[in-house]
């Protein structure tokens, strides 16, 4: 297939070129190259004869019209999102802007090209988001979020992803655009942006820094390694049903809390400091709204489309933190731009 992937420079959608271009797949890499966005990202398969880049934002009409009839892309996945919790705290402008009002501006144009095109019905507008717009879990592990589970977005972010779910969908029932979504759980790995829990622990452990824990700790996480996301994502597009949401889980449930001294233990076998990293571990006040628990039922997307995680959390943190000891160039230099990566960071 012909991918156009859209914040394919960022966390997840880095991600998912890289696998698409490994699996034999050609990839249109669109994306604005905001603060989150690293070229760096992609650099393994920049060279590839399948990728091909494009700058631009999902909110300019003019060039998603340009770019579409340009490739020809046999499908969109629209993973651009503005995703940072605290920030959309401090400022929910740009979330509205860019979540809702691109993901909007693209749908139209992804509309256009599909009926110029003859609305050939291997088409498909994948979109991907978030298990927060599902609000918060009581501390059940009985209750999970399924695709059924009415929405209950608590932050500026998850309000504007909840926003654009509804509206995909509805180009699906009143246009037929041909869509499939997705909503998945905290994801981890290589290139995760700097300002994200996983590594600003690792990276304030090895700086001697206190380890911030908002509240007491106890917030739930479902935690997916990001390439075994990748892998649905491009499961899914190939695969999945049209009009029909998938989620998509790590099975693997950890406190804040648990998940930060898992950490503070691997650290300590891999680059062991002069004491335990877990003694650096401070709490701080509780972000507001911060929501209880998330979990996700996979039980639709293993069930129909065969797909489940491959790495557990202990293993997919050991490959995180070996990643970010071997690339210490690669998070310093996106530390020290512009001052990114100095904020306490989204700690679930």
């Amino acid at each position: 297939m012909k991918l156009l992937v859209t914040g394919g420079a960022g966390f997840i959608g880095s991600a998912v070129v890289r696998q698409a271009i490994g699996q034999g797949h050609q990839v249109v890499n669109v994306d604005a190259l905001t603060y989150a966005a690293c070229l760096d990202n992609v650099a393994s398969v920049a060279d590839s004869d399948g990728y091909a880049f494009e700058q631009a934002d999902i909110c300019d009409r003019a060039a998603m019209d340009r770019i579409l009839a340009a490739h020809k892309p046999d499908a969109i996945m629209h993973l651009a999102a503005e995703s940072h919790v605290d920030r959309s705290i401090d400022g929910p402008g740009d979330f509205i802007h860019t979540n809702v009002t691109g993901t909007y501006t693209l749908l139209e144009a992804a509309r256009k090209y599909w009926t110029e095109m003859g609305k050939p019905e291997s088409f498909r507008f994948h979109h991907i988001s978030t298990d927060e717009v599902f609000g918060s879990l009581p501390n059940d592990p009985e209750v999970m979020f399924t695709e059924d589970t009415p929405y209950d977005p608590r932050s500026p972010y998850s309000s504007s992803k909840a926003a654009s779910d509804h509206l995909v969908s509805a180009w699906f029932h009143t246009y037929g655009l041909p869509v499939v979504m997705t909503n998945c759980s905290n994801n981890y790995g290589p290139f995760h942006f700097p300002e994200k829990l996983i590594p600003v622990i690792i990276l304030k452990a090895l700086a001697g820094e206190p380890l911030p824990i908002y509240g007491d700790g106890s917030n739930i996480r479902d935690w997916l390694y990001v390439e075994d996301h990748a892998d649905a994502l491009l499961t899914v597009v190939q695969k999945g049903e049209l009009g029909r949401s998938y989620n998509i889980g790590g099975e693997n449930e950890r406190t804040n809390l648990e998940l930060v001294q898992t950490l503070c233990a691997i650290l300590d076998r891999l680059k062991p400091g002069a004491a335990p990293y877990a003694e650096q571990i401070t709490f701080v006040t509780d972000r507001p709204g911060h929501d209880a628990r998330y979990a996700i039922d996979p039980t639709r997307i293993r069930a129909e489309l065969g797909w489940r995680p491959s790495v557990t959390v202990e293993e997919g943190l050991e490959k995180t933190v070996r990643w970010y000891l071997d690339n210490e160039s690669w998070w310093r230099a996106l530390q020290d731009r512009d001052g990114v990566g100095q904020r306490l960071g989204k700690t679930g």
